[in-house]
């Protein structure tokens, strides 16, 4: 919270390191909304949730080309908590951005949540096929997508687990927060679709254990 409040107070005026500092600034509202959440707090969470997706979003201006993490972060961030209108708005802001003709795989990922934000699930599936058999993004978040855009519930639950397994194996989280974010904002999605898995891990917020919502 402090690093947050403290890039604030001092955001450069140059409009690259202005967009780096901004980022830095979403990655560690990111960092404390998911470690409120963990803690069980979940609306004080929420709000740092909302902070980090508009950090995010107020960075892209001046951001490199393809820098479609950022969409993907503000998304995800409202999406886990809770902020349908919002996630809306990010989503057409990533699509007119122009990710769904990016030749990059996480540029097809970001237009494929967009798509499903949207509920454009037949884009968003066409989007989602494409990104199956590659190296470069888990198997688990493509199959979930596909999943999410046909309202298959077996293959949904297959894919949403294997995710979390995927997520109990790593070293590396973002800010060094174990949580499972892309599991948490995938079933927000679920949930609206009938297909939420109830799911147990010490990678998921209490309130969110044993329960098939996000």
């Amino acid at each position: 919270m402090e690093r947050h409040d403290d890039g604030a107070a001092s955001l450069p005026d140059d409009a690259d390191e202005r967009q780096r500092q901004l980022t830095r600034m979403g990655n560690a509202a990111w960092a404390a909304g998911l470690s409120l959440l963990m803690a069980g707090r979940d609306e004080d969470g929420r709000v740092w949730l909302l902070r980090a997706a508009e950090r995010y979003r107020e960075s892209w201006p001046n951001a490199p080309a393809g820098s479609w993490g950022r969409p993907i972060g503000a998304m995800k961030s409202r999406l886990i908590a809770g902020d349908r209108e919002g996630a809306l708005a990010d989503a057409r802001w990533c699509l007119e951005a122009g990710a769904a003709e990016s030749e990059s795989p996480i540029g097809r990922y970001a237009a494929a949540l967009a798509h499903l934000v949207r509920g454009e699930d037949e884009k968003a599936g066409a989007l989602a096929v494409s990104l199956r058999d590659r190296d470069d993004l888990p198997r688990a978040v493509a199959g979930s997508l596909v999943a999410l855009s046909s309202s298959d519930t077996s293959a949904y639950e297959t894919a949403i687990r294997e995710l979390l397994d995927d997520f109990g194996g790593r070293e590396d989280f973002l800010e060094d927060i174990p949580v499972a974010d892309t599991v948490l904002a995938l079933q927000a999605l679920g949930a609206r679709r009938g297909l939420a898995v109830v799911l147990n891990s010490p990678l998921l917020p209490p309130t969110k254990r044993g329960r098939a919502s996000a």
